[in-house]
């Protein structure tokens, strides 16, 4: 079954794209919603790949990147997402804000609302954080991360990386590795790959596999390679030491040796399986050089080009009500 096979079989007749006015999450949406926004992520997939990358549908209207937690990736790649569309980008960075005087997040977020942005792109420590936000403020709000709750854009650039290396997502052996408690990728991705179809797989240690994960529709390993055993895409997840408050393994020495990806640990996988990861990378720790660096099967710079062409189409779907686009409704 294809991506289109899903589409076309669960959409109701006369049903709204994506009627969604923000994107806190991937909890909540329908396949063919996912679908829509990976379909509209197509068209910048292609400009981006242009010499003359700019489009003016946001011309006039403000984008606010407000990062109340550290983050490179994530936000230069909204940053070009924003401007190559034509719009105002300000970026508003945790240590200039005004929470580290004491300001509360719902004074934060009427000030920035105050100051009429048609766009507000948030990431933030607090799981749940953003949602908050999105009820007190009056323009589009669209998630980039909060606490260990979601990142939904990272889930929606990897499914995009997944079909257009893989064909599809239906049916496609996912198996998502690491540090499964306290990443909020891996519950995105478990949420949007399984709502097209995949077969998920989680493997961590015991005390990085969060209680009753089995409930998301996944199969749970602790054994690394028997759960990437036959699977199609193999991506890996850092440690997240620093939402980490304990000891949760020995030692990265040890991780490695029991879960990280090695050349001779992927020969479990399927031979064409594609090599994923969400990045920042710890080489040596969760994967190693030789395999992340895989010209022919890592699709690791692919995730972070697919990122700015979502992240392109999340800021035009959203702001399409706002700016009278026809056929919004």
């Amino acid at each position: 079954m294809s991506i289109a096979d899903i589409k076309t079989a669960v959409v109701p007749e006369g049903a709204h794209p994506f009627p969604h006015g923000h994107l806190t999450g991937i909890d909540g949406l329908q396949p063919w919603e996912i679908t829509f926004l990976l379909d509209e992520a197509e068209q910048w997939v292609d400009l981006n790949r242009q010499s003359s990358k700019h489009d003016d549908r946001l011309a006039g209207l403000t984008l606010i990147n407000a990062f109340f937690e550290n983050s490179t990736r994530t936000l230069l790649s909204f940053e070009i997402a924003g401007k190559r569309l034509g719009a105002d980008v300000v970026n508003m960075h945790a240590g200039q804000s005004s929470m580290k005087k004491g300001e509360t997040l719902i004074d934060t977020a009427a000030t920035i609302n105050a100051m009429r942005a048609d766009m507000i792109v948030i990431r933030h420590p607090s799981s749940g954080a953003v949602a908050l936000i999105a009820d007190k403020v009056d323009c589009p709000v669209l998630n980039a991360g909060d606490g260990w709750h979601e990142h939904p854009t990272q889930a929606l650039l990897d499914a995009l990386t997944i079909r257009r290396r893989r064909g599809h997502i239906a049916k496609q052996r996912v198996a998502i590795c690491g540090d499964i408690l306290h990443s909020r990728v891996a519950r995105s991705n478990i949420l949007c790959l399984t709502a097209l179809g995949a077969e998920v797989r989680v493997i961590a240690p015991p005390t990085l596999m969060p209680r009753a994960i089995e409930r998301l529709g996944v199969t749970a390993y602790t054994d690394f390679d028997e759960g990437i055993r036959g699977a199609d895409v193999v991506m890996m997840l850092r440690l997240q030491n620093e939402r980490m408050n304990g000891g949760f393994i020995p030692s990265a020495r040890e991780f490695h040796a029991l879960y990280g990806l090695t050349r001779e640990r992927l020969e479990n996988a399927e031979a064409d399986a594609l090599i994923m990861h969400p990045g920042p990378m710890n080489r040596g720790i969760e994967i190693a050089s030789d395999v992340a660096d895989d010209i022919d099967r890592s699709a690791i710079t692919e995730q972070v080009e697919m990122g700015v062409a979502v992240r392109m189409a999340c800021l035009d779907v959203l702001t399409r009500e706002r700016r009278g686009t026809k056929g919004w409704k």
